[in-house]
């Protein structure tokens, strides 16, 4: 492994905070602690979970590469879902491993026992398109997004899985069987396949005692969204390669299901996306972080859009000093210690929604909610020991959640995803580098008004270009090793290899 590493992240100036640089670089340590390296593994290094030893999570490294993103060099993101292709549609199996002490008993593991690591869960978040897109914005590598679509079919082939699902299935080196049913207006799904576990969401009053509804009939607004969200992000990658046959076929899809999400799971009364029972088409009244897939896949029109950041700044639902958190804070099954999914705040799906404000050009909304996270992890990053990163957060107090049954706090140095807050909200939407595109070579800023003093990144990576941009009293300075379009706030400026200033109106 190397040991320069360090060379390749980027570097943030922001005099304006410059505390937030301790949990950037801890969020880079204990995640370069998760690059692993296993014989047998189709890919490896790979990106570990942070969470046991014999399983790996679809939902998990799709998330983790959207941070290693900004150090492809020594962070293997998209490769690691190599072993998830191969796996479920190469006929590779995957290797043994020797576990280690705590494995949990539900693997079927013993420690020191060789077992064949598996993949958990097939029907996890079918987001595999949208963590290869966007880590294609940076790489810019048009022939390994040739290959991805038309020599390998990946993504197109778990899409078309996850819409054959009709009854449950295991696959070949899965450990659990899918829980995931198509039908005509949406998806079948239960808590933990879903990744939300113990989420009341499917309950059939004001509150519920059970530790999973699950309700059979609830068709679940993420589902829908997510796989709307692959159909358009396979669109944008055929886009890239010039297929534009190929690019039509798969918008199609994802405008069927965009009208469907909009005639069905949008209840006009209170102005969110909800999941709706298939019997009826009957709202799910259970407000949470999952509706807002609705603007990661941009399937909210204007005003619909609008109306989901309004909740997200509501403080009696989902904003407050930590905004959007798994469980509206009103609802009668939220947690003030956030019991897993009932109240926490998690990252990715945090990330996810604070993406999709972005996308709607909600930069000042997503800055204010990005910095409200990060100050949370900060604090709990200096309050709670040990000091470090958690699987995910109690919205009350600075401290890590409890698990769902209460009796403990949820797992330590976990970056894995929640790396994604002290890297990735922090530099696109608290310093606000929303958008790299490597094919346009093109970077989008939005400079949060809020922030006077210094503020930039260093060694910012894309492509084959390695760029400073730092601005300071409405002069920005721009370092470049070849030529790209900096947009900040909207205004264009052309960089040319070498050294430049740009004085911003």
């Amino acid at each position: 492994m190397r040991t320069d590493w360090k060379r390749f992240l980027p570097k943030i100036i922001c005099e304006d905070a410059p505390e937030y640089d301790t949990l950037y670089q801890k969020a880079w340590e204990l995640a370069f602690d998760h690059v692993r390296e296993i014989e047998g593994m189709p890919a490896s290094p790979y990106m570990d979970e942070a969470f046991c030893d014999t399983q790996i999570w679809i939902w998990d490294t799709c998330f983790m590469s959207l941070f290693c993103k900004y150090a492809r060099e020594i962070f293997p993101g998209t490769e690691s879902l190599r072993n998830f292709y191969e796996t479920l549609y190469g006929g590779k199996r995957l290797p043994f491993v020797i576990p280690g002490e705590g494995e949990p008993a539900w693997t079927g593991a013993s420690a020191g026992v060789p077992k064949r690591i598996e993949i958990h869960i097939a029907d996890n978040p079918p987001l595999f398109a949208w963590a290869e897109y966007e880590n294609a914005l940076f790489h810019g590598d048009k022939a390994y997004v040739r290959r991805l679509l038309c020599e390998d079919r990946f993504l197109q082939k778990h899409y078309e899985w996850i819409e054959s699902l009709r009854e449950s299935v295991k696959p070949e080196g899965v450990h659990c069987e899918t829980r995931l049913i198509r039908e005509a207006d949406g998806y079948r799904w239960e808590g933990g396949r879903s990744g939300m576990d113990n989420t009341p969401r499917g309950r059939t009053s004001a509150r519920t005692d059970r530790a999973r509804p699950n309700h059979p009939d609830l068709l679940w607004i993420d589902a829908i969204c997510q796989q709307a969200l692959s159909a358009q992000t396979i669109a944008a990658l055929f886009s890239v390669i010039g297929d534009r046959e190929a690019s039509e076929e798969w918008r199609k899809r994802y405008e069927d299901k965009k009208i469907t999400v909009n005639r069905l799971y949008w209840d006009s009364d209170d102005g969110f996306y909800y999941d709706i029972f298939q019997n009826d088409r009957r709202f799910c009244k259970v407000m949470t972080a999952a509706s807002y897939w609705a603007m990661t896949a941009q399937i909210a029109d204007g005003e619909r859009a609008k109306a989901m950041v309004k909740q997200a700044q509501n403080e009696s639902t989902l904003g407050g000093a930590v905004p959007l958190l798994s469980l509206a804070r009103n609802d009668a099954n939220y947690e003030r210690d956030g019991r897993y999914w009932r109240g926490s705040l998690w990252l990715p799906t945090a990330y996810a929604a604070l993406k999709g404000f972005s996308l709607y050009g909600y930069h000042a909304e997503a800055h204010e909610a990005g910095r409200r996270i990060l100050d949370h992890m900060l604090r709990t990053y200096r309050d709670y020991e040990p000091h470090t990163v958690w699987e995910c957060y109690a919205p009350e107090e600075p401290a890590p959640a409890r698990t769902a049954d209460g009796k403990s706090r949820v797992r330590a140095d976990f970056c894995g995803w929640s790396a994604l807050g002290p890297i990735s909200v922090y530099i696109e939407h608290v310093i606000g580098f929303h958008t790299v595109n490597a094919f346009t070579r093109t970077v989008e800023w939005e400079i949060p008004k809020n922030f006077r003093k210094r503020l930039g990144i260093k060694n910012l990576r894309f492509g084959d270009i390695v760029t400073d941009v730092v601005a300071e009293n409405g002069v920005c300075e721009v370092t470049s090793n070849g030529p790209y379009t900096l947009k900040i706030c909207g205004k264009r400026y052309e960089v040319t290899a070498g050294t430049q200033k740009f004085f911003l109106s």
